[in-house]
């Protein structure tokens, strides 16, 4: 289907038809919204009111090209090269995760649970930054440090930095194989680690799977836990004698994860179920 005019009805008639048996008549909805907030800065009541009104060439050009890159599944979010995060805008491609909703539900369990204040906390992991910054920003105070072993994820969490005025130290570090930090400890260690088996990639929406970096979604079938393990026994030997441990985990191994910290010896291990009642986090004591 071609675009019939200009005018803004027609182009939702055009997304409608390129992305029907995609995505649902709602969330077409949202993608239109946010395609037209972005390009136009359109609001949801400009969406109804100025739909007879007519695009200029080259904004119809953007909003064409958009509908047609969401066809191939690809992310908004990529296309736009942003997503929302406790009400900042980050930067996201590629290179990393976008950042989920859920996860902002952990960073408020790690500030609500401890209000001190001149914290350490270290983010393994951490992707686009979103874990940190948005700690750093709500606990100035703390001394943040973020790793990742993905040189481009790195880029994308150092930019990210900047734009929100978020200063963290960042670190390219394989957890894998590193065990000390410049022999710093922290109070705080969280981290979203790969969770998911490949063996249920199945299960797992195309526009994960076709887009977003497996680096960061999969450990082998064998090992579920392998990052749990490894940032366990991280943790024990570079936390804080009161030090804590946060983790995002697979709704699946919450039982596993909990039994893993305390075979450890963590103590005060707790599973944390986010908004839509799912087994989402694990937070535990040295």
């Amino acid at each position: 289907m071609k675009v019939k005019s200009n005018k803004i009805s027609d182009m939702y008639l055009f997304y409608y038809e390129q992305l029907q048996g995609i995505y649902s008549k709602d969330e077409i909805n949202e993608l239109l919204y946010i395609s037209f907030s972005h390009v136009l800065n359109f609001s949801r009541e400009d969406m109804q009111l100025r739909k007879d009104e007519f695009l200029n060439q080259s904004d119809l050009i953007i909003v064409y090209d958009i509908a047609k890159d969401l066809a191939t599944k690809k992310p908004i979010q990529y296309i736009l090269h942003e997503a929302w995060f406790f009400g900042d805008r980050y930067f996201v491609n590629e290179n990393v995760l976008i950042p989920r909703p859920e996860t902002e539900e952990l960073v408020e369990l790690i500030c609500n649970e401890n209000p001190k204040k001149s914290l350490t906390l270290l983010d393994i992991g951490t992707g686009s930054a979103c874990i940190p910054i948005s700690i750093k920003k709500k606990k100035n105070d703390w001394n943040v440090f973020a790793v990742d072993v993905s040189k481009a994820a790195l880029e994308v969490a150092i930019r990210n930095s900047v734009d929100l005025n978020a200063p963290i130290t960042f670190y390219e570090i394989d957890i894998l194989k590193t065990q000390t930090i410049e022999k710093l400890n922290f109070d705080i260690i969280v981290s979203n680690p790969p969770y998911i088996a490949k063996n249920e990639a199945h299960t797992m929406n195309d526009t994960v799977l076709q887009y977003e970096p497996h680096l960061a979604l999969f450990v082998e079938n064998n090992d579920p836990l392998l990052f749990y393990k490894v940032i366990a026994d991280f943790a024990l030997t570079n936390l804080n004698s009161s030090g804590k441990l946060y983790f995002e985990i697979n709704q699946r191994l919450g039982n596993e994860v909990i039994e893993l910290l305390k075979k450890k010896g963590f103590s005060n291990v707790l599973l944390h179920k986010d908004l839509s009642g799912n087994d989402r986090m694990v937070s535990a004591n040295k």
